[in-house]
């Protein structure tokens, strides 16, 4: 499941060529020791921690505040397994920009090497990018998504959004479980630095309702859902529906909702999972489903404040005794390895 998202501020620029070959020679030792220690579950498991993930790039060097330790430092981690994945069992896909959108192909051939058929792999790569960026409408665009996985098809995606506006931009963290519902409650942890006002959340267990009505509405004729949603454009709104509806053209969804009528999608989650089906769609159907049909949809920021392991002052919460021991006890056994000289030499 999604296990946090951090708010970074917003910074351009590259990472000198020499830090960045310290990078992936540092992230692949510390990659191979987590493997061979814990085994790759467990590294999935770490790299899903936004807290982890960003200490992981100060260790690496990297300016601990920026947006751009998302990126460099998924990026010295894939050059730094490309050589070696089939042995360590990690596999990496995806990138920035365009190289995000190669991930199904990326995916797809390193299929020979896995246990599992990738298509279930792609499938969670392209529902987690849709969530993030349809279900969970917070104001901040996906530009990076690298999917890592396991050979027994256990995987966790680290991606990021941007809202250039306010200069901030976004970490989302997911995590592959037998429980996971992509569409209901996928977080298991998120952390940010700011909470944004205004959020369609429908992902929130609020809006289960909404999602069926939404799911429901979709399979109708277009013409009706047209109809409804420009009755909507002329009403008098509560402020969070007008900013959500304002840029919605009733026109130009025409197409979208043939598309879902002709396919009649069984659940929420078919319906996200449709091409052409994108956030101003989703937000139609909700705010129909809403405001005409009476189904709640929550505007809650799915993010929370939140730390490693609490604070003294109680704040944001208290410190957690039996997390912050196990952080002493993994590094004791590290530091012990280290002197008697036992630490394990891996692909040498």
């Amino acid at each position: 499941m999604r296990t946090g998202t951090a708010n970074l501020p917003l910074h351009y620029g590259k990472t000198p060529p020499w830090l960045f070959e310290k990078m992936v020679k540092l992230s692949r030792e510390i990659c191979i020791l987590i493997v061979q220690e814990f085994g790759p579950y467990e590294f999935l498991k770490k790299i899903s921690s936004p807290f982890w993930f960003q200490s992981f790039g100060a260790i690496l060097g990297f300016d601990w505040h920026s947006s751009g330790l998302t990126t460099t430092v998924c990026g010295a981690i894939k050059e730094s397994l490309k050589e070696i994945d089939k042995e360590l069992g990690i596999f990496v896909a995806g990138g920035k920009g365009k190289t995000s959108r190669k991930t199904p192909d990326e995916i797809e051939r390193k299929a020979k090497f896995i246990d599992v058929l990738p298509n279930g792999l792609v499938y969670a790569s392209k529902m987690s990018a849709k969530v993030d960026s349809s279900a969970v409408q917070d104001g901040y665009q996906l530009y990076h998504h690298v999917f890592f996985f396991t050979k027994k098809g256990e995987w966790t995606v680290v991606q990021q959004g941007m809202n250039t506006e306010i200069r901030y931009a976004r970490r989302y963290h997911w995590l592959s479980s037998p429980a996971l519902d992509f569409v209901c409650e996928p977080h298991s942890g998120i952390s940010a630095q700011k909470i944004e006002n205004t959020v369609l959340n429908m992902v929130d267990k609020k809006s289960e309702e909404n999602r069926i009505i939404s799911t429901e509405l979709s399979k109708q004729k277009p013409e009706k859902i047209i109809k409804e949603i420009k009755k909507l454009k002329g009403l008098e709104l509560p402020r969070r529906h007008n900013i959500l509806i304002q840029d919605i053209n009733p026109d130009r969804l025409y197409k979208i909702f043939i598309s879902t009528y002709e396919h009649q999608p069984e659940n929420f989650a078919s319906l996200l999972g449709m091409k052409g089906v994108g956030p101003k769609t989703i937000r139609a159907l909700s705010l129909v489903s809403e405001l005409l049909y009476g189904a709640e949809v929550s505007f809650d920021d799915p993010a929370r404040f939140s730390y490693a392991h609490g604070g003294k002052d109680g704040h944001p919460y208290p410190v957690d005794r039996g997390n912050y021991q196990r952080t002493i006890e993994i590094l004791e056994k590290a530091i012990r390895k280290t002197k008697i000289g036992k630490l394990p030499s891996m692909l040498l």
